[in-house]
C-alpha cells in the first residue's frame, strides 16, 4: 500500500472524520458539562436562587443575540456553528472557568494573602476565561479557513501560522510570501465578521451562565437577609432585594455586551491570522486579539474595586469607546457587503 493510499485509508477510518459521530460526541460532552455547571451553580445559589438567576439572565440575551444575528448577515456562519459556540460558552467554558478560577484563587491567596484575591480577579480570571472561550473559536475557525480563501486563490494559513512557522527552504509554496510587485491578500470583511460573530456568540453563552450565578447568589443573600429581619420583628420592604436589583442593573443593563466585546477581539485576531496573506499581520493577529481581550477584561474587573466614581470613569473612557469601535466595524462590514454583493467571502 502506497503512502497516499495509507493516508486516505486512515482518514476514512478515523472516527472523528465522520460529521455525525463527531457531532454526537460534542453534543454529549456539552450536555455533560451543562449538567455539571448547573450543579456547581446550584451549590452556590440554592435551587430557588438558581431558577431566579436563570430567569433574570435570560432577559438581556435576545438583544445581544439579535445584534450578532444582524452582523451574521455578512459573516453567514452556519446555525450549527452558532449553536455549538453558544453551548460551549454556557456549559464547557463556564465549567472550566469556575473550577480553574477557584484553584487559581486558592493558590494566589495562599501565597500572596489578601493581595492574592485582587491578582486573581485582575490577572488570573481574564486569562482563564478568555482562553476557555477562545478554545471554541479555534475549533471552528481552523476548518473554516478552507472556506474563506484569500483573494488571489492562495490557501490561507492555518495551524502553521499559529505555531509561528518561519520561512525556509521546506516551507510549502502556498505559505511563502507573495512575489515582489504582487499585492498581498487581505482578510475579507466576511471572514473578519465570522470571527467576531463566533466570539460574540460564545461570550453570550458564557455571560448567561455567569449572570445566572451572580444574580442567583445575590437573590439568595437578599432573601436570607429578609428572613433574618422578619425573624427579628422587622417589616418586609421592597428594598430588601436591593442587592439583586443592583446586580441586574450592573450586569444586564449596563454591560450586556461586555463579554461579547472581549471575546469578539479574540475571534477577530484569529480570523486575521488564519486568512491574511501578510506575514507579520498573520503572526501578530491572534496574539494581539487575545491580549487585547484579556487586558480589557482585566481593566473591567479592576473597575469594580474603584468605587462608583472609578467604575463610571472606566465605563465611560474605556468600555463605551471600545463598544463604539466594534459597532463601527460591524457597520463597515455591512457597508462592504452591500457594495460588493457578488464578491466571495
Amino acid at each position: 500500500m502506497g503512502a497516499a493510499a495509507a493516508v486516505s485509508l486512515g482518514r476514512r477510518l478515523w472516527p472523528f472524520r465522520r460529521p455525525a459521530l463527531s457531532s454526537a460526541v460534542a453534543a454529549l460532552a456539552l450536555a455533560g458539562s451543562g449538567v455539571l455547571i448547573l450543579r456547581l451553580v446550584q451549590r452556590q445559589t440554592g435551587t430557588t436562587g438558581l431558577l431566579v438567576g436563570l430567569g433574570l439572565a435570560l432577559l438581556p440575551l435576545p438583544f445581544v443575540l439579535g445584534a450578532l444575528a444582524w452582523l451574521n448577515q455578512t459573516a453567514r456562519v452556519p446555525l450549527r456553528h452558532l449553536l455549538f459556540c453558544l453551548a460551549w460558552g454556557a456549559c464547557a467554558a463556564t465549567t472550566v472557568a469556575i473550577l480553574a478560577n477557584g484553584w487559581a484563587s486558592d493558590f494566589l491567596i495562599a501565597h500572596q494573602g489578601a493581595r492574592g484575591e485582587t491578582l486573581g480577579a485582575e490577572f488570573a480570571t481574564p486569562l482563564i476565561e478568555e482562553l476557555a472561550k477562545g478554545a471554541a473559536l479555534l475549533v471552528l475557525l481552523l476548518p473554516l479557513r478552507r472556506r474563506h480563501r484569500c483573494e488571489q486563490d492562495r490557501p490561507c494559513a492555518g495551524w502553521r501560522r499559529l505555531l509561528w512557522h518561519w520561512p525556509g527552504p521546506g516551507r510549502p509554496a502556498h505559505f511563502r510570501p507573495a512575489p515582489a510587485g504582487r499585492q498581498r491578500a487581505r482578510s475579507s470583511p466576511r471572514t473578519l465578521a465570522a470571527g467576531t460573530v463566533l466570539g460574540g456568540v460564545t461570550a453570550c453563552g458564557f455571560a448567561f451562565t455567569e449572570n445566572a450565578l451572580y444574580l442567583g447568589r445575590a437573590f439568595t443573600a437578599d432573601r436570607q437577609a429578609r428572613l433574618d429581619a422578619i425573624g427579628q420583628g422587622g417589616a418586609p420592604s421592597l428594598r430588601d432585594f436591593d442587592g439583586t436589583v443592583h446586580t441586574f442593573v450592573l450586569r444586564a443593563l449596563l454591560s450586556p455586551f461586555a463579554h461579547p466585546l472581549f471575546t469578539a477581539l479574540t475571534g477577530l485576531g484569529l480570523a486575521i491570522t488564519l486568512t491574511t496573506g501578510r506575514r507579520w499581520t498573520a503572526r501578530l493577529g491572534a496574539p494581539a486579539g487575545a491580549l487585547l481581550a484579556m487586558g480589557l477584561h482585566g481593566v473591567w474587573n479592576a473597575a469594580a474595586g474603584l468605587g462608583t466614581d472609578g467604575f463610571l470613569l472606566v465605563y465611560g473612557l474605556v468600555m463605551v469607546p471600545c463598544f463604539a469601535a466594534l459597532v463601527s466595524f460591524a457597520v463597515w462590514t455591512q457597508t462592504r457587503r452591500t457594495r460588493q454583493p457578488s464578491r466571495p467571502g
